[in-house]
């Protein structure tokens, strides 16, 4: 477990819903949301919308930081994201970690996962598919 370097930012959504960066485990970052009123759906669990967005986050930062170690500058663009709830999310900090499955030239597969107390029994899932395209300047 390692801090990252050059913690990458986040977009302002992120910011917005309490999303941060707390570590990098290799070269996979760790991202975490803590409750809040303004992530919670029904009294005292996550809204499905917040941990959504927190799965999202998590394999957009995994996918970054993969092609950033490959020094590539490439917009990354959501073909598809299917996201399975496995149980509530309470109100208590969140984590979340992108896997990648595959990159190639033109896309990535990436399996996320979001857990809170213990990383062996995730709250949510996601499966996504990106396209990697050249960056347009």
């Amino acid at each position: 477990m390692t801090d990252l370097p050059d913690r990458p930012t986040l977009p302002p959504y992120a910011e917005a819903m309490g999303i941060a960066i707390e570590r990098s485990e290799k070269t996979t970052p760790i991202l975490t949301m803590d409750f809040a009123e303004h992530v919670q759906g029904r009294p005292g669990y996550l809204h499905g919308g917040a941990i959504s967005g927190l799965l999202e986050m998590a394999g957009f930062a995994a996918l970054k930081a993969h092609l950033d170690a490959e020094d590539s500058n490439r917009e990354l663009k959501p073909i598809n994201v299917s996201i399975q709830f496995l149980r509530g999310g309470k109100s208590q900090m969140t984590y979340a970690a992108g896997r990648i499955h595959r990159v190639g030239r033109r896309n990535a597969h990436i399996l996320v996962e979001a857990w809170q107390d213990d990383r062996e029994n995730p709250i949510a899932s996601a499966v996504m598919n990106i396209l990697i395209a050249p960056a347009e300047n």
